[in-house]
């Protein structure tokens, strides 16, 4: 496991990084031939990410 990130700028990119994934894989997506286990791995990234922020601001109280 790696050691957390507690560098402000380290955070703000790593964040930056995990979002543009998230949006290569909506850009790649179709529309028509999207499956319920495409929509729910969206959901996980995205509340993989929110989780990642919450940890973040906690780690600056």
């Amino acid at each position: 496991m790696s050691k957390p990130i507690t560098d402000k700028k380290q955070q703000v990119s790593y964040l930056k990084e995990r979002l543009e994934m998230f949006l290569e894989v909506l850009d790649a997506i179709d529309p028509e031939t999207t499956k319920i286990e495409d929509i729910d791995r969206l959901i996980q990234m995205m509340d993989d990410l929110e989780d990642k922020m919450e940890q973040f601001n906690a780690r600056e109280q």
